[in-house]
């Protein structure tokens, strides 16, 4: 039920709803003194001009103003976009593709009530009616939506895409790849193949265990008291969400990577070292590469826990509304399970649709991140 209600409501935010328009790139709004002027030029009159041709009877200044409405803010950025790509067509009519309002959006799709009372509507009567002239005319048409893949986050729903939480979550899970693996199997390794069993050894196995059941809010109350107030990192940075979520994940990789380590039969350590092998070299060179696969298989596993965490992530700070997609592990970012958090708190109907997207959008990733781990095993995996 979970699956069909998910992604019946989901799967028509993939695409989008857009206005074909005949743009005129007005010298006189666009290059007063003779150039193109990107930063100062109208384009916001360039496309009121654009919409109003196509219902030339409106004079009235509420209708215009409702009829305006039915463009995304977003056109005038597109039309700026072409111009800056292309200098030669400024004074020239183009037949142009612009976003529709998220409002005109969901009433193509099916998704606004029309028998609904209009004071009840996001859409009034007269808007309706203008939308359905489009439709009968052609000029609306629904193409994939490529901003969902393309940008970062946006106040309109028809802009909003996922790129930047991507990005966020693409560079936290370098970081915690980074320090939790080599960390992780460097602890499995000393406690099982040199650590001598007393009572600090069965202090650290006790925390290890420990840890893993710890709640996930802990660890970003830990991360923000030490990484954000005391070692000062940049709050709501890929590097602290990295850093915290190692702290999530190494012990998942340890106890993966000692079940690994222990599935290595003894006869293995016996013969290398009854053929002269150090204790070092036993262990290096015979029983970790075979445990690799292993050891691999938890990485990948804690790795997905990781992917889908939020809790932690809320207490450093990177609930923010962040619009800049991020280029480095010191920009300010977030990630995707937030961004679903935050859409998900947004009474926009179209947000409840780019929601279950975005949710659509994690689970596959984390499917495909499980699926690598199970083909791994099984690939490399060698039976004794």
């Amino acid at each position: 039920m979970f699956f069909v209600s998910l992604f019946a409501q989901g799967s028509s935010a993939f695409l989008q709803t857009w206005l074909e328009l005949e743009v005129e790139f007005s010298r006189e709004l666009l290059a007063p003194d003779g150039e193109p002027d990107l930063a100062t030029g109208d384009f916001d009159a360039v496309v009121r001009n654009a919409i109003r041709q196509k219902f030339p009877e409106v004079t009235e200044r509420r209708a215009r103003r409702e009829l305006n409405r039915l463009v995304s803010v977003g056109a005038a950025y597109r039309l700026r976009d072409m111009l800056a790509a292309d200098a030669t067509l400024l004074g020239t009519r183009q037949t142009v593709l612009v976003p529709a309002t998220a409002n005109v959006d969901m009433l193509v799709k099916g998704k606004i009530d029309r028998a609904v009372d209009a004071s009840r509507r996001p859409l009034s009567d007269r808007q309706i009616g203008w939308v359905d002239v489009l439709i009968a005319d052609g000029s609306l048409q629904r193409r994939f939506n490529s901003a969902l893949f393309l940008n970062g986050d946006s106040r309109e729903p028809e802009l909003a895409g996922i790129r930047g939480a991507l990005m966020g979550s693409l560079l936290m899970l370098i970081v915690t790849i980074s320090l939790s693996f080599p960390i992780g199997a460097a602890a499995a390794v000393y406690l099982e193949e040199f650590a001598r069993k007393n009572r600090w050894s069965d202090l650290i196995e006790v925390n290890i265990n420990n840890l893993a059941a710890v709640p996930s809010i802990i660890f970003g109350l830990l991360g923000l008291a030490v990484f954000v107030n005391w070692l000062a990192v940049p709050r709501s940075a890929p590097l602290v969400g990295g850093l915290v979520l190692s702290l999530l994940t190494l012990p998942v990789i340890i106890i993966a990577s000692r079940a690994a380590i222990k599935s290595v039969p003894p006869s293995i350590r016996e013969a290398a070292l009854g053929l002269g092998a150090s204790r070092m070299q036993v262990v290096f060179h015979h029983v970790l590469p075979l445990a690799l696969p292993g050891m691999l298989t938890g990485a990948i596993i804690g790795m997905s826990r990781a992917l889908g965490e939020s809790a932690p992530l809320l207490m450093i700070g990177m609930v923010a509304f962040i619009v800049d997609v991020p280029a480095g592990f010191s920009d300010p970012a977030t990630a995707l399970p937030v961004q679903i958090y935050l859409w998900a708190g947004s009474p926009e109907r179209a947000f409840a649709e780019r929601t279950s997207a975005a949710i659509i959008v994690l689970l596959g990733v984390l499917v495909l991140m499980n699926l690598a781990a199970v083909l791994i095993r099984k690939r490399v995996e060698r039976k004794w």
